[in-house]
């Protein structure tokens, strides 16, 4: 083991020096400036290091305040939905319905013109003529609005359309089929309006 003597004191170069002393690795001026950056000896703290500040949890009246709050928004909002949708749901059908009878009108006014003409003339050709004209643009201002007549006569009974209300004996041959008709049927789309009222063979 080597030893040297330093300030009159031999120090063993593998045990270092004692606290106090020189540090003989030191020389000049950085041991100065380590001296300088550190003049207390303290251990440096990073920042890092350093302790943060915690924020503090919500306490549990907090929660409920804040979740009461939540829900009573989402209720007004859904109410306020709730109230538009139901709105908008009765100007549609009343529009709707606005724009049926607007349809309807100009047919009025030709079963008018009719009327008055049939009080005027004695052509009863030309009256039944005019009654046709009329009709047909009657049903065909009702297709305009996809309004269709059920098919029934001579057609076999369907209770997805037709409403039976009577039966009469007409043979095999009509048996279960329409062999009158006592009522119009007619359908809006897909979805009947009204079911068409009939006689049925047996």
């Amino acid at each position: 083991m080597t030893k040297e003597k330093v300030n009159n004191q031999e120090v063993d170069e593998n045990v270092g020096y004692r606290e106090g002393d020189v540090n003989p690795s030191c020389e000049g001026e950085s041991c100065a400036n380590m001296a300088d950056e550190n003049p207390d000896g303290d251990d440096i703290v990073s920042e890092d290091d350093a302790p943060q500040e915690v924020e503090a949890e919500p306490s549990a009246e907090e929660v409920i305040a804040i979740w009461r709050d939540k829900y009573t928004r989402l209720q007004a909002e859904f109410d306020n939905y709730r109230k538009r949708t139901l709105r908008e749901k009765m100007d549609l059908v009343a529009s709707g319905g606005a724009d049926v009878i607007k349809s309807m009108l100009t047919v009025l006014d030709d079963m008018h013109r009719a009327v008055a003409a049939s009080d005027k003339s004695d052509d009863i050709a030309s009256l039944r003529e005019g009654e046709k004209l009329v009709l047909q643009k009657f049903e065909e201002a009702l297709r305009q609005k996809n309004v269709t007549e059920i098919e029934a006569l001579d057609k076999e009974f369907n209770p997805d359309f037709h409403e039976a209300v009577a039966r009469f004996a007409a043979g095999e041959e009509k048996k279960g089929l329409i062999i009158d008709v006592v009522q119009r049927g007619y359908m809006l789309g897909d979805k009947v309006l009204r079911y068409a009222k009939v006689v049925v063979g047996e």
